[in-house]
């Protein structure tokens, strides 16, 4: 039994499903070459002879990238994740907000040709480079933004610039910047009385809070409510001490 995929390939090949691929599927030959670039995946199968194989997907220009850019740079939890080398999975939401689908919903928004003879589309070498993007996606997922127009490089070094050249909201905030603490962003310092650090007072809830909270229970035991039952036991959790 093979192991399930990771998020971002699986849902690439559910994208995929929706345009009408479905894998796994047949192959036909080997795929020698993959090349991924905005808009298109060229590719090169030998199937007894060489084929070119190419798909072709619709590419954000400029104008979009700056939208995006800026949506991502205002999320500072998907900031940091693509900063650090991860794509969160929420991009996706962030692209859909902006009205900007990051994967194709139909067959009529793709474009799929083989220089093979064969009829039908997709062919099994088609197949085969759908098959190698899946696990280009697997060792990358930044492949998915690349399809679209912008590979990992460019994003983030857009990314880093919006946020060195961003005002502070306030004149007098003198915050750094989120790329000069990136290092140090999850580092919360010593647990609050522990390792010296001053411990953390806060105001004093009764220990039977909780109980005198719950619902009514509908049972009894004994003849006796549950929850006078229960109010010892949080008693001698809490340390408390009589009836």
């Amino acid at each position: 039994m093979t192991d399930p995929l990771p998020w971002w390939p699986a849902r690439f090949l559910r994208a995929l499903t929706a345009i009408g691929v479905l894998l796994p599927a047949a192959g036909a030959g080997r795929v020698e070459s993959l090349e991924v670039g905005a808009g298109r995946v060229d590719a090169e199968v030998r199937d007894g002879r060489p084929y070119r194989v190419r798909i072709g997907l619709t590419a954000f220009g400029k104008t979009e990238w700056a939208a995006i850019t800026h949506a991502l740079a205002a999320k500072a939890s998907a900031t940091v994740l693509l900063l650090s080398g991860e794509l969160p999975r929420d991009v996706e939401e962030i692209f859909k907000a902006l009205r900007l689908p990051l994967f194709p919903s139909s067959a009529r928004e793709v474009s799929l040709d083989c220089t093979c003879p064969a009829a039908e589309v997709p062919c099994g070498h088609l197949n085969a480079v759908f098959s190698a993007l899946v696990a280009r996606v697997d060792d990358d997922p930044f492949t998915v933004l690349a399809l679209r127009g912008r590979d990992r490089e460019a994003l983030l070094e857009e990314l880093k610039n919006r946020l060195m050249s961003a005002e502070p909201r306030d004149p007098d905030d003198r915050s750094p910047a989120l790329t000069e603490v990136l290092d140090t962003f999850f580092a919360c310092g010593e647990a609050p009385g522990l390792g010296g650090a001053a411990p953390l007072h806060g105001p004093r809830a009764p220990f039977d809070a909780l109980v005198d909270q719950a619902p009514p229970f509908a049972i009894t035991a004994g003849g006796a409510d549950v929850a006078e039952l229960l109010r010892p036991v949080y008693r001698a959790l809490a340390g408390e001490h009589g009836a």
